[in-house]
């Protein structure tokens, strides 16, 4: 994995990733919660999302005139990818056209016919990222390809959003195993202890015996 894409793997793991019992927008529940805006909206994990994302849409061909997604989890993706490349503008999809002025339901880029990349934070049930593919064409883009930072997995998500998509490739950056992987691995206290200067215990401020991201001394370890 190149150094861009696992520190936006290990940035996702300790800012965004949380472990317990949540209810999801989508009616379940989960042993686990990934909350992507932690990251995408840091300033150094702005700027990974943008580099990853940038990379795989280079690497892939696509060439796309600008990139989206529906407002608020793509909204910083967006940013970042459009500051990174200096070249891809960024349009915003409105759950619901507005009531007032233009009354328009895209904002920001809007160039009919032009080449476009939908991108979303999380795929879960993949509604919202259904939602920006057919607001898109509706408007007029065409969609060449859809992209997720991170796909749960689960709830048919990816089924969802392949049959929207079409013929367009459907990809995800990690998927939750990725992200909850590398947590674990963060936190595993079993794993040697590594000194680090800069490390300080999380809950005294002392020294910590390890650069884990769960820096503790030795005697707050237990």
């Amino acid at each position: 994995m190149d150094s861009a894409r696992q520190k936006l793997l290990s940035t996702l793991a300790h800012k965004s990733f949380r472990l317990g019992e949540f209810k999801l927008s989508s009616g379940g529940t989960s042993d686990y919660y990934i909350d992507c805006r932690i990251t995408t909206l840091d300033a150094k994990g702005s700027r990974l999302t943008g580099e990853v994302f940038f990379e795989e849409i280079r690497q892939r061909g696509w060439k796309p005139r600008a990139i989206g997604g529906l407002t608020m989890g793509a909204d910083p993706i967006v940013v970042a990818v459009s500051v990174v490349s200096g070249e891809l503008d960024g349009f915003l999809v409105r759950k619901a056209e507005k009531q007032h002025g233009t009354g328009q339901r895209i904002e920001g880029f809007r160039e009919k016919g032009a080449r476009v990349v939908i991108v979303d934070d999380v795929c879960t049930t993949g509604a919202s990222t259904v939602q920006a593919i057919e607001a898109a064409r509706e408007f007029g883009f065409e969609v060449v390809a859809v992209m997720c930072l991170v796909e749960r997995e689960e709830a048919n998500g990816r089924p969802n959003v392949e049959k929207a998509a079409g013929t367009v490739p459907f990809i995800s950056i990690f998927t939750a195993t990725d992200v909850r992987k590398e947590h674990v691995l963060q936190n595993d206290d079993t794993q040697p202890g590594i000194f680090a200067v800069s490390s300080v215990c999380e809950v005294c401020g002392r020294p910590a015996a390890t650069n884990n991201q769960r820096n503790r001394c030795e005697a707050h370890r237990t």
